[in-house]
C-alpha cells in the first residue's frame, strides 16, 4: 500500500491524513461546524475590539486587506472595504468593516489564508479557556494508532490553518492527540483543489506522489490529488454532499477509517 493521507508510511514512505477543517464535517473531525463557526460569528467584534491595538491583530487585519487587494486585482467578487487600521480615526467603523469582510468571506465559504489565520487565533483563545473542544469521529484515533504501530506516518493537509489543526487535536474530546501526526500542511502550500499543491506536499515530504494515499470527502479535492498522481479514497460520512453514480464508481469509498487496511513498505 502506498503512503497514505490519513496517513501512513514506513521509515522511507510517508503518508498524510485527510482534511481536518474545523468548520465542516471532514474525514477526521466531527460536527465542529456547529461549534467553531458560530463561535467566530458570535465573538468576532468582541475579539477585534479587545485586541485591536495588539501586533497579532494588526497582522490579521493587514492580511485581510492584502486579500481584498488581490481579489480586486484579479477582478474577483469581494467585500469592498479598505480594512486599514491606520487609515481610520473611527476605530468602531474600522472594526465594523473588518467584521463585514470576515462574515462575507464565511458566508461565501472562502478558505483564504487571511480568514483562516484570524479564525485560528480566535479559536486558540477559546480552546485554551475551555470554551470549546475539537470533535473527532470515534474511529479516527484507534485507526491512526493502528497505522502508526505498523510503521506508517500520518500527515494532515487542511484548509484550516496549521495552528487551527493543532488546536483541534491538542484540545480534542479525546485529549491531546497531536502525537498521532508527523506533520501539518495548510493553504500556504496551495489550494486543496489545485493539483500543484499535492505535488508540493509530496516534494516536501520526500515522497513520490504515487506513494501517497489521500483521504478526503470532497470530490474536487480528490480530482486534484488524482491529477497529481496521488492515490485517493473518498470518505463517506453522514451529512456529506451526495456523490453521483459516476463518482461512486470511479473512487474507492470507505465509511470509516477502520475499513482501510494498510501494510508498511508494500
Amino acid at each position: 500500500m502506498p503512503c497514505s493521507l490519513p496517513a501512513m508510511c514506513d521509515a522511507q514512505r510517508l503518508s498524510w491524513s485527510g482534511d481536518t477543517r474545523p468548520a465542516m464535517k471532514s474525514p477526521l473531525a466531527g460536527t465542529n461546524k456547529d461549534i467553531l463557526f458560530p463561535y467566530i460569528k458570535d465573538h468576532l467584534e468582541e475579539h477585534l475590539s479587545a485586541h485591536w491595538e495588539e501586533d497579532e491583530c494588526k497582522q490579521d487585519v493587514h492580511l485581510l486587506k492584502k486579500q481584498v487587494e488581490e481579489d480586486l486585482r484579479l477582478n474577483r467578487a469581494c467585500a469592498q472595504h479598505a480594512l486599514d487600521q491606520s487609515g481610520h480615526t473611527d476605530e468602531e467603523k474600522a472594526i465594523g468593516e473588518v467584521v463585514d469582510n470576515v462574515l462575507w468571506q464565511m458566508a461565501s465559504d472562502r478558505k483564504t489564508t487571511a480568514l483562516k489565520q484570524l479564525q485560528g487565533h480566535m479559536w486558540r483563545a477559546a480552546y485554551a479557556a475551555g470554551r470549546i473542544k475539537g470533535e473527532l469521529y470515534q474511529d479516527v484515533v484507534p485507526s491512526i494508532r493502528r497505522w502508526r504501530r505498523q510503521g506508517l506516518k500520518v500527515y494532515i493537509y487542511s484548509s484550516g490553518s496549521v495552528e487551527a489543526q493543532k488546536l483541534l487535536f491538542g484540545y480534542s474530546v479525546e485529549g491531546d492527540v497531536l502525537d498521532l501526526f508527523d506533520g501539518h500542511f495548510d493553504t500556504n502550500i496551495g489550494a486543496k483543489v489545485e493539483s500543484k499543491s499535492y505535488e508540493r506536499i509530496a516534494e516536501r515530504m520526500g515522497c513520490l506522489s504515487e506513494e501517497i494515499m489521500f483521504l478526503t470527502d470532497i470530490t474536487r479535492e480528490a480530482k486534484a490529488a488524482e491529477d497529481a498522481g496521488v492515490n485517493v479514497a473518498l470518505v463517506v460520512r453522514p451529512g456529506n454532499m451526495e456523490l453521483t453514480e459516476e463518482e461512486r464508481s470511479h473512487y474507492n469509498l470507505i465509511t470509516t477509517f477502520s475499513q482501510l487496511e494498510v501494510t508498511a513498505g508494500v
